[in-house]
């Protein structure tokens, strides 16, 4: 009997060892300034992880597939130029273009998560379609993006100027809650949370997300099987394009402007939270309550640390140990699979 609940015990322990470490990373923060354990101390880092979010999750469609795709950052910064340049004050004196007419606020939205949604079926074609392997289809996505947004950024009359002076129903998404206070919900956090209940039903109650791990475990098998792996493919890296298209915009109202720059090295922290939660580089295996709890992760890394005065590039050191740590377990239980 106490052997059987010893194993169970065991065996939550491992499922759930990541939000363990979350706990214990929080503690070690709030030992050393008691004043981190607030509720706004709490709001901030959920704010700070909702875009991120999003973008773990695009990245993990990619990843559970055996994929990576390093375009990610850049698909957020182009997203966040194309919504910011439509969607700036009439009266504003630099205005991207100048005689653009006043549209709802939903259309440069949905604009610009098409935008990146685009971005992601290229790169799902010419995975799939000319069985190019992902890191290299998406690494020359990625310059190739960086370059089409330095040559919107750069047209005049804005001439590679920071976009800003963003509308008000625009800037209240990233930075307008519900309620007032400490105990107020922010907008972007409640996208961020229903975007990952969307994800999570795609993962685990549809045929897409059946296909998707039948093709990351083993791509010959889901062959015969019957499932047209290039069209799942082309589907996944699409709506991780999209996720990271809504991912732009947000982070486009969230800090009020942008930039040809935004997004840059965006998809290493992605990957890197959802390696951290679970998701295997081999392919196969993750789930969402992994991504979210290796985004928290990180966030509170990068929060916390700055937090408590310590130089931001221990931060960068701490990151890397950990990502590496993650990835030698992750192949560890693959070489035992095998």
């Amino acid at each position: 009997m106490d052997a059987s609940r010893g194993l169970k015990v065991k065996n939550a322990f491992s499922q759930n060892a990541i939000w363990v470490v979350l706990v214990i990373l929080v503690l070690g923060i709030s030992m050393m300034d008691s004043s981190f354990l607030s509720v706004t101390t709490f709001r901030d880092v959920l704010i700070q992880s909702s875009t991120r979010l999003i973008i773990a999750l695009g990245a993990g469609f990619v990843l559970i597939t055996a994929g990576t795709d390093l375009s990610a950052g850049r698909v957020v910064g182009l997203s966040a130029v194309v919504s910011a340049s439509l969607l700036q004050k009439a009266d504003y004196a630099n205005k991207f273009f100048p005689n653009l007419p006043h549209m709802w606020l939903v259309i440069p939205i949905i604009i610009a998560i098409v935008v990146g949604l685009l971005v992601g079926l290229v790169n799902g074609i010419i995975v799939s379609r000319f069985n190019v392997p992902p890191f290299i289809a998406t690494l020359g996505t990625m310059v190739a993006v960086y370059g089409a947004n330095s040559l919107y950024f750069d047209m005049p009359p804005n001439n590679s100027q920071p976009i800003a002076g963003l509308r008000n129903d625009f800037s209240k998404l990233g930075s307008g809650a519900i309620g007032s206070g400490d105990f107020s919900m922010p907008y972007i956090v409640l996208i961020a949370i229903f975007v990952a209940f969307i994800v999570w039903v795609v993962f685990n109650k549809t045929r897409l997300g059946k296909n998707m791990y039948a093709i990351g475990g083993n791509i010959q098998a889901a062959h015969v099987s019957g499932i047209n792996v290039a069209r799942n493919l082309m589907w996944l890296y699409a709506i991780a394009g999209a996720l990271y298209g809504l991912a732009g915009v947000l982070e486009a109202a969230r800090t009020g402007g942008a930039t040809n720059n935004y997004g840059n090295m965006y998809e290493l922290d992605a990957i890197a939270a959802c390696v951290v939660g679970g998701v295997s580089t081999t392919g196969g295996v993750g789930r969402v309550k992994g991504i979210i709890a290796g985004v928290l992760i990180f966030t509170v890394i990068n929060y916390g640390l700055t937090y408590i005065g310590i130089n931001p590039n221990w931060q960068l050191i701490i990151k890397g140990l950990i990502i590496v740590v993650a990835v030698a377990f992750d192949i560890r239980k693959y070489v035992a699979k095998k």
